[in-house]
């Protein structure tokens, strides 16, 4: 595939063929298929794919771009060779690299694209890199680790002209797509409230952090790169490879690893922007005989956030989210023995006229009661994604091989521009948790005040910052550790 070096260039690869092919006139060009056989594809004709995070969800997605049969993933990046083990067998040919930057400087005129796959605290570092090189980029979600992360990754996708999309693949399911028609075709009429819940965290969280082992990091890991942009501080025993989400050095807790996919579905049926207040509870561990833990760094056990939104209508929408197991009430028109859910996560839209509801990924969607769906006859009016929610990596790279602007691009089920707002909505939930566990000493030094429990937080979406409540604006963003800088856009 042609690259895309430069953030302004925006040709595809069907115009360069187009162009070249035209240029070199009084030779005989012999078709590709020709050469090569019914179905066949020259490999120039492929996406040229880097992956950064190459075990785990990173080999998954990287799998799943080469499936496609339009990718070739050309090199690795994993701070863990070890973990990254089936990546590297099964594309021997991919060059390998723990550094990302080492990776993008020396493959940057051999990619077109770049996957990021990695901690949340990595991903803007590394997806703002390749975007200012000129590469569409695949970034698995939450898209960020901070609000302002979000916003700068929207932005350079419009500045670059790049294809982008995040990892949030029930966006192109079937269900979220039956959602939308349902509403638009009046069928519960106008949303008032919705609920989503899940039963995340599944890792440690409401903890105390364990500190440094004193102990070296095991030789498949390069402790200062799997770091990136955080603090630096010695090798902390199981953060790697999964606990992280429950930290906010590192991750976004139950909300970073499932409310992109559990809000998504409300977020795109109703057409919703930046909320305008967030208010939360949070889930306590009692220590000791009437002595409240106090975990700062730690992600909570359990919350319940409560976001508002203005409708398109100019109306507000009351949105809860629930974590650590907590769940609505039952709707009152689901049977007794219906369940509520996917027995974990699930999703209630309620409207003027009825109510709807879905599983993980948009899954099953219903409308309520269930007896009423057999008789629902609602025509197609969004064009669904070849392969449904497992077609969401092909669609990304058809488009990336189409170019920015191409009618695949226009069809993108989630990028940037959609999953940038989505993830600040996701993260202006953390915002309000964090600001509740913010405290100050008493003037008399005898305990503390936790001013940011019991109100509610102010949004000012364009502009980022809460308005009531200047302590929680220190989390909108964050700082970043030497040579792992966050790029300007």
């Amino acid at each position: 595939m042609k690259k895309n070096n430069m953030p302004n260039e925006g040709n595809s690869r069907r115009n360069f063929l187009k162009t070249s092919t035209t240029a070199v006139a009084g030779f005989y060009i012999v078709p590709r298929h020709v050469l090569g056989g019914p179905g066949f594809k020259a490999p120039s004709d492929k996406l040229r794919i880097a992956g950064i995070g190459a075990g785990g969800k990173g080999h998954g997605d990287l799998r799943s771009f080469y499936e496609s049969g339009n990718a070739d993933i050309v090199a690795l990046c994993d701070v863990d060779p070890e973990r990254a083990s089936r990546s590297i067998e099964a594309y021997p040919k991919a060059n390998f690299y723990n550094d990302f930057r080492v990776m993008l400087d020396k493959e940057g005129d051999s990619i077109d694209a770049v996957s990021v796959s990695t901690p949340d605290h990595n991903h803007a570092v590394q997806a703002l890199t390749a975007m200012k090189m000129g590469k569409h980029v695949y970034v698995q979600k939450p898209l960020t680790h901070t609000i302002q992360e979000a916003r700068m990754l929207t932005e350079a996708a419009e500045k670059y002209k790049l294809v982008t999309q995040m990892g949030n693949q029930g966006a192109s399911g079937d269900g979220v797509r039956q959602m939308r028609e349902w509403y638009a075709a009046g069928l519960i009429g106008e949303a008032s409230k919705v609920h989503v819940w899940t039963n995340r965290p599944v890792w440690p969280q409401g903890v105390p952090w364990p500190g440094e082992s004193g102990k070296k990091a095991p030789k498949n890991l390069d402790w200062n790169l799997w770091l990136g942009p955080a603090e630096q501080m010695g090798y902390v025993e199981n953060l790697h490879p999964f606990n992280w989400r429950g930290w906010w050095e590192f991750g976004t807790g139950a909300l970073g690893d499932m409310a992109c996919h559990l809000m998504e579905p409300a977020f795109r049926t109703l057409d919703l922007g930046y909320p305008t207040e967030a208010e939360c509870s949070v889930g306590s561990v009692y220590t000791g005989e009437f002595t409240r833990g106090y975990f700062p760094k730690s992600c909570p056990p359990s919350s319940h956030i409560t976001l508002r939104f203005k409708m398109p209508t100019g109306k507000d929408l009351e949105f809860h989210w629930m974590d650590g197991g907590i769940q609505p009430s039952r709707p009152e028109e689901l049977g007794a023995n219906e369940q509520l859910g996917d027995n974990g996560n699930g999703v209630i839209i309620e409207g003027t006229r009825g109510k709807m509801v879905c599983s993980t990924y948009g899954i099953d969607p219903k409308l309520l009661p269930t007896s009423i769906n057999e008789s629902i006859n609602v025509a197609p009016t969004l064009p669904r994604v070849e392969g449904g929610i497992g077609g969401h990596y092909a669609q990304w790279v058809n488009a990336c091989i189409a170019g920015h602007g191409s009618k695949e691009y226009k069809e993108l089920s989630s990028p940037f521009s959609i999953a940038g707002p989505l993830t600040e909505s996701v993260l202006m939930g953390n915002l309000a948790i964090r600001s509740y566990d913010y405290r100050e000493p008493q003037a008399d030094g005898d305990g503390y005040n936790y001013p940011g429990r019991g109100i509610k937080l102010l949004w000012d979406g364009k502009n980022m910052r809460v308005t009531n409540f200047e302590p929680a604006n220190q989390f909108v963003t964050k700082t970043y550790r030497e040579g792992f800088e966050l790029p300007q856009v």
